[in-house]
């Protein structure tokens, strides 16, 4: 049977050796066996178990959930699968219907001739779903910071728009490209440096916030798999190097 060190398992979901300890610690992933130096190694039951448990986090389940979950007499892996890909043909519909109005709303901003109606702008997305993430964010930021930033944003030109969205994915390209370094090297914090730099394009980012931000990137599945469509692993390495930097800074 093969069997996999910690590095080596979490190279193949590209997700950190740090979240496997944690899955470790809690009981959510356990080694199959150690060696006499102590070193953790892993299994095929280990490697299938680790997709359930990320299937289950792409669906936004807690790990005490899943950890029940899996560990349920009743547990069926089958089964849990044929759930798992229902549930996405799901958001993928979904996924698709946002992808199409954000191409015509992209193209409407850059002055092609294109009728949209106010409903169609928010094709994919309900209006409900669009309070809900402006609530949501007033809750967690407070409903001032929102308010003047939307009240700012509402005054870029498309020329803004388009070279705010290009900084950010120069960063990001950036990051990604750098994360076998480790997040303390200092090219990597320069880019962590215009990372913050780039937020404070939208509202200030003081230290303590950044390191808010840099938590609810791993924390929130929909952070996380933005940042995850640029490398895998971006999402923990970003929110690694922007604790790094902001205990420097």
């Amino acid at each position: 049977m093969k069997e996999y060190t910690v590095q080596q398992l979490a190279k193949i979901p590209g997700v950190s050796v740090r979240t496997l300890h944690h899955y470790d610690h809690i009981g959510l992933l356990k080694q199959a066996s150690r060696n006499d130096a102590r070193y953790r190694f892993y299994g095929e039951a280990e490697l299938l178990r680790l997709q359930q448990i990320l299937f289950f986090r792409e669906l936004d389940f807690r790990l005490i959930d899943i950890s029940q979950i899996l560990d349920s007499p009743g547990f069926e892996p089958v089964a849990a699968l044929e759930t798992h890909r229902k549930e996405l043909e799901m958001r993928a519909e979904r996924i698709d219907a946002l992808l199409e109005t954000i191409e015509k709303t992209i193209r409407k901003l850059k002055g092609e001739k294109i009728e949209m109606s106010d409903q169609e702008l928010y094709g994919g997305l309900s209006m409900e779903q669009a309070k809900a993430y402006t609530e949501e964010a007033k809750r967690r930021w407070g409903p001032k910071l929102v308010d003047e930033t939307n009240a700012s944003m509402k005054k870029w030109s498309k020329e803004r728009w388009a070279s705010v969205n290009r900084e950010l994915d120069d960063i990001l390209k950036q990051i990604a490209a750098f994360m076998g370094a480790p997040v303390s090297d200092p090219e990597v914090q320069a880019f962590i440096a215009r990372h913050h730099a780039y937020l404070n394009n939208f509202y200030e980012v003081k230290p303590k916030l950044y390191q808010g931000l840099g938590k609810l990137y791993v924390e929130d599945q929909r952070f996380r798999a933005y940042f995850e469509k640029y490398r895998a692993g971006l999402a923990d390495n970003l929110t690694e190097a922007i604790q790094v930097y902001c205990k420097n800074n």
